[in-house]
């Protein structure tokens, strides 16, 4: 509790730079902002374009964006981080870090998967419907005509494809564009809705909440379920605070303040333009070929351009999420390649990369109309913002802020009537968000509680019984020469591998030393410490580290001294009892060694394995 409100404290720019800024942009709302390209359009499939309904639905949109965004991740959410780090995984460690009831750790940490495994999901959605309904677009392009559905597809797919194909390669080189062309995105987003704004200025008053109380009041049960299109609008908030690790909560903070205004500026101009043509479908495209056709095709190409940074972020926030499972033990290890010596969150994980292919090209041929695919959008969403809330409180409780934990109170109650909404949905393909979600969750569950059983099976040593045979077979003195690493977890017991290897074997090297690496609940930082004298040719070293922070194990040691001429580490052939064990020791022989994962000279490998009975 004390390092969380010291971190609240800590002195920060009051001021962000224009680059700071434009590099938020670039890679924080992309998703957001790429709503307005149907959200809109969505709602109005659904709801009669009066002029009483566009008042109620333009208030709602202003209303969800100041309190699910600003409020909920702007303000509540950004004021909680473990050394300037945001996100769900975080915000749990933050209130797991100051209960004290064992149980409520549990449940918090249940919530916890929820959330991020719903965030898996709408990394699925995201770029299905972004890319989709900006190649829907080119049916508009004067003097081309109609467009098939199945030519649509088509071109969504290999955009899709050639996106997730050159993920191998990183994005350092071309993020610094990113920035760029989201912000003339947002300007021309601005521009348009203001020209239009102009010739229907009643539309301002929409800012006003009774419209927005009035308008589900007067549609009953069918307003309360438009709720469940209205936060479309609200899609990619959690970005605002997942995000704030890599680039700073100022220079996010700042960057909203003009999305944001871009954002109400547009949505507003969409209603007026609305209100005076009545054309209804793929509104912002309309609205922008109204002007002239000289614009329409550029625009298009820079929706397109928009769309790819938007699917871009949430294809590196997916991989972000699972080098975090991997690190806090919740998800298989996985072949990690780093794709930038200078940015930390690019990272690329080959298995992930292909599954969230596959994944988004299923439901980009199931839904096959970006209106379609909205009735799947929204659900993940409006959950995941439930448990940040739910854990904000808890948070603010314990912290006695009364002031934010009525705000964060409020913003609960807000996301509970959203995510009620939602359930409109499930009939007409919701339940989808759900199935995806339940992968991640289901791989979670059955990580942890293999992880459990191998923790009741495995039967270390006692380091004192270790030293006792490691001292009688060491002063023999017929020791190989040389350094041999041992890859363990702790020093006070010692793996059956290394057993086999020094006691059993006598393999034993002139300087023997045990290396052990463990991931703290923070998520950067680095700290070796050696210990030197554990006996006679026997050291030892522990190395901590963050769970976001990518290290270079192998010369991190020859930094300090290490000159190793073999590495053991062990590795275990699993005979499971039941079913779902039997499928966490097939994961577990098909997953790679943490010694990949931390890229370990394959040439001083050697691998000794155990066999253990869960």
């Amino acid at each position: 509790m004390e390092k969380q409100i010291e971190d609240e404290q800590l002195p920060a720019k009051k001021f962000s730079s224009f680059k700071e800024i434009m590099q938020a942009m670039g890679l924080v709302f992309g998703d957001i902002g790429t709503s307005p390209i149907y959200t809109l359009t969505v709602i109005f499939t659904l709801t009669k374009p009066t002029v009483e309904n566009m008042m109620g639905v333009l208030s709602l949109i202003f209303w969800a964006l100041v309190i699910l965004v600003t409020m909920e991740y702007g303000w509540l959410a950004m004021s909680l981080s473990i050394k300037g780090e945001g996100g769900i995984i975080v915000l749990k460690e933050v209130l797991t870090n100051i209960l004290k009831s064992s149980r409520k750790i549990a449940f918090a940490a249940f919530l916890g998967y929820i959330g991020v495994s719903l965030l898996m999901g709408d990394g699925v959605i995201t770029p299905a419907i972004s890319i989709l309904s900006a190649v829907e677009g080119l049916e508009l392009i004067p003097g081309i005509g109609h467009i098939s559905g199945s030519t649509v597809l088509i071109i969504t797919s290999v955009i899709t494809i050639l996106l997730f194909s050159f993920q191998y390669k990183g994005t350092d080189k071309v993020s610094s564009s990113f920035g760029p062309i989201m912000i003339l995105w947002f300007s021309t987003l601005f521009l348009s809705g203001i020209f239009a704004i102009f010739k229907r200025p009643e539309v301002l008053l929409a800012i006003s909440p009774h419209y927005a109380i009035e308008f589900v009041a007067r549609n009953g049960l069918v307003g309360f379920f438009v709720l469940s299109e209205v936060i479309l609008c609200a899609t990619g908030g959690e970005a605002l605070y997942a995000d704030m690790g890599h680039l700073g909560r100022n220079s996010i903070r700042h960057a909203w303040y003009f999305v944001s205004i871009a954002l109400l500026v547009n949505y507003f101009g969409q209603g007026a333009f609305l209100l005076k043509t009545g054309v209804k479908s793929a509104l912002l495209f309309n609205l922008i070929k109204s002007y002239s056709d000289l614009f329409y095709v550029p625009f298009l190409i820079l929706t397109l351009l928009a769309t790819i940074i938007a699917s871009q972020a949430m294809i590196s926030a997916i991989m972000s999420l699972v080098y975090q499972g991997i690190n806090t033990r919740i998800f298989p290890m996985m072949k990690i390649k780093y794709t930038s010596t200078e940015l930390k969150s690019q990272i690329y994980i080959g298995s992930v990369n292909w599954i969230l292919l596959i994944a988004v090209l299923f439901m980009i041929f199931l839904f096959k109309r970006s209106e379609n695919l909205a009735a799947a959008y929204g659900l993940a969403v409006t959950a995941t913002m439930t448990i940040s809330a739910t854990f904000m409180i808890y948070i603010f409780k314990i912290k006695n802020n009364k002031l934010k934990l009525f705000a964060a109170i409020f913003v609960f109650i807000v996301d509970v009537i959203f995510l009620l909404a939602q359930y409109d949905k499930l009939p007409h393909g919701g339940y989808w968000s759900l199935v995806i979600a339940a992968v991640p969750f289901a791989v979670i569950q059955l990580w942890i509680s293999g992880n459990k059983a191998m923790y009741k099976s495995f039967r270390p040593l006692p380091v004192d019984t270790f030293l006792y045979s490691f001292k009688q077979i060491y002063k023999r003195g017929k020791n190989i020469e040389g350094t041999a690493l041992f890859l363990t977890r702790n020093f006070k017991q010692i793996p059956p591998y290394v057993v086999h290897c020094v006691i059993r074997s006598n393999i034993i090297y002139e300087r023997n030393v045990l290396v052990s690496i463990n991931v703290t609940d923070e998520p950067y930082g680095v700290r070796l410490e050696k210990v030197d004298n554990i006996t006679q040719g026997l050291s030892g070293i522990k190395i901590e580290k963050g769970y976001l922070e990518i290290i270079d194990i192998h010369k991190l040691l020859n930094e300090n001294g290490v000159d190793e001429k073999i590495i053991f580490y062990g590795f275990d052939d699993i005979e499971a009892k039941n079913i779902f064990l039997k499928i966490y020791a097939f994961i577990k022989r098909v997953s790679p060694s943490f010694v990949h994962f931390y890229k370990l000279p394959y040439n001083k490998l050697h691998g000794v394995m155990t066999r253990i009975v869960i």
